[in-house]
C-alpha cells in the first residue's frame, strides 16, 4: 500500500506549480519553499505514515540521482570561453571565497563541539556555488540528517533573503565605493544564456512535444546514472555514494557535449521539477521534534558562511581590479543562483550583466557537487588525524 505514495511525491510538485502560478504570494514564496512546508506538514501532521519511510528515501534518492545530470546537459562548454575574463575571475574569486570560509569555520564550529561539522561545509559550498541542486546532491552524497538539511535549508532560506534585499537595495552604492566603476558600454555578452529557462511556467512539460522531450531527457539521464552507479560501485568502497554523486555530475557535462543530448531543452526544467520531487520526499521525512540546541550553531553556521564569503569575495574583487556590476552578479549567481541574476541586473538597469551572471552562475552548478564532497571528505580526514 506505501507503494501508493509514490505517485503522490510526483503529484505534490505539480500542484506547487499551478499555485505559483496563479498566486501572488506563492509566487514570492517559492516553489521549493512550498514544497518543504507542504513535506513538513505532510510528514509531521502524520498524513505519510512510518511504514512509507522506505518509498520516501527511495523516491528522494531516484529524483536527485536523475535530476543532477539533466540539469547539466543543456550546459554548453564550449561557450564558457566566451564569458567575459572579469566574469570568470568574479566567479572563481567567489568560489574561493566560499572554500576558505566554509574550511575556517569548519575548524572554529568543531572547537565548540558542533557534529558533523564537515557536513555543514560541503553543504555551503555546494550551495553557496550553485544552488539547491548541487546542495540536494551533496545531501545524498554525504548521508546527511534528513531534519539537519531541512533546518539548513530553512536557515538558507531566511539568510538567503537577507542576503539578496541586501543586494538589491544598499550593496550596489557600497560596491560602487568600494570598486572600481562598471563599464557602461559593455557589449552584450556572446554566452548568453535564454533567461525563461529559469523561470517557474512549467506547462511546456504538459504538451505532447514536452512530455517527449522529458521522455528523451529521463532515458539519457538513466543511461548516465547506470554508468556512475557501475563505476562507482566498483571503485567506491566505502565512499560509493560520494563517488556516485560526484560522477553523476561529471557524466552529465561530458554528455553535454553530444550536440543531440545538449539540444534537449527540456533537460533542465525536467531536472528541476525532479528537484522539487526530491525537496517535497526529503520534507516529508523530516520531525520537528528531533531539533536540537545546535540549530541555532547552525544558524549562525549559515550567516558567516553566506556575509562572510560576501566580504572576503569583495576584498579579493577590489585586488583583482573587479567592477562593481560584475561583482555583484557573479556574487548573487554563486551564492543564490543564476534565476536571481535577473533581478539584481534590473536593479543595476544593465542588461549586458544578464549573460555573465547566468553563465558563471552555470559553472557554479557543473563544479559545486564535487567541490561540496571534496572538501567534506577532506574535512572529515583532517578532524579524525
Amino acid at each position: 500500500m506505501t507503494a501508493l505514495f509514490v505517485p503522490i511525491f510526483l503529484a505534490v510538485p505539480a500542484l506547487v506549480l499551478l499555485l505559483v502560478q496563479r498566486q501572488a504570494w506563492a509566487a514570492k514564496a517559492g516553489t521549493i519553499v512550498l514544497c518543504y512546508a507542504a513535506g513538513l506538514l505532510a510528514g509531521n501532521l502524520g498524513l505519510v505514515p512510518a511504514s512509507a519511510l522506505p518509498v520516501q528515501k527511495a523516491v528522494s534518492e531516484a529524483a536527485i540521482a536523475l535530476a543532477l545530470p539533466m540539469i547539466l546537459f543543456t550546459v554548453d562548454l564550449r561557450a564558457w570561453s566566451r564569458i567575459a575574463g572579469r566574469a570568470l575571475l568574479s566567479m572563481a574569486l567567489a568560489v574561493l571565497s566560499i572554500v576558505v570560509v566554509a574550511a575556517a569555520l569548519f575548524f572554529v564550529f568543531r572547537a565548540q563541539g558542533l557534529p558533523d561539522v564537515h557536513e555543514l561545509a560541503g553543504l555551503a559550498v555546494g550551495v553557496y556555488t550553485g544552488g539547491t541542486p548541487n546542495l540536494a546532491a551533496i545531501k545524498t552524497a554525504l548521508g546527511v540528517d534528513d531534519t539537519r538539511y531541512l533546518v539548513f535549508n530553512a536557515f538558507d532560506t531566511v539568510v538567503g533573503a537577507a542576503y539578496l534585499m541586501f543586494m538589491v537595495t544598499l550593496a550596489p552604492r557600497l560596491a560602487a565605493r568600494w570598486l572600481r566603476p562598471r563599464r557602461t558600454a559593455a557589449a552584450a555578452d556572446a554566452a548568453a544564456t535564454d533567461t525563461s529557462m529559469h523561470d517557474e511556467d512549467y506547462r511546456e512539460l504538459l504538451t505532447r512535444a514536452g512530455l517527449a522531450g522529458a521522455a528523451k531527457s529521463l532515458g539519457v539521464a538513466v543511461l548516465v546514472l547506470s554508468a556512475a552507479v557501475g563505476l562507482g560501485q566498483a571503485i567506491g568502497g566505502s565512499s560509493a555514494t560520494a563517488l556516485v554523486i560526484a560522477l553523476l555530475a561529471t557524466f552529465g557535462l561530458l554528455a553535454s557535449m553530444l550536440p543531440p543530448v545538449r539540444a534537449l531543452r527540456l533537460s533542465y526544467k525536467t531536472g528541476m521539477y525532479l528537484i522539487y520531487v526530491f525537496s517535497f520526499a526529503v520534507a516529508s521525512m523530516a520531525r520537528f521534534d528531533a531539533l536540537q540546541w545546535t540549530d541555532l550553531g547552525l544558524l549562525l553556521f549559515v550567516v558567516v558562511a553566506v556575509f562572510g564569503s560576501l566580504a572576503l569575495h569583495a576584498l579579493l574583487a577590489r585586488l583583482a581590479g573587479i567592477d562593481a556590476g560584475t561583482f555583484l552578479v557573479t556574487s548573487v549567481s554563486a551564492i543564490c543562483s543564476p534565476a536571481f541574476v535577473p533581478l539584481v541586473a534590473r536593479s543595476l538597469g544593465s542588461r549586458e550583466l544578464l549573460a555573465s551572471g547566468i553563465g558563471t552562475g552555470i559553472i557554479g552548478y557543473a563544479i559545486g557537487t564535487q567541490l561540496g564532497i571534496a572538501l567534506a571528505l577532506l574535512l572529515r580526514q583532517l578532524g579524525q588525524g
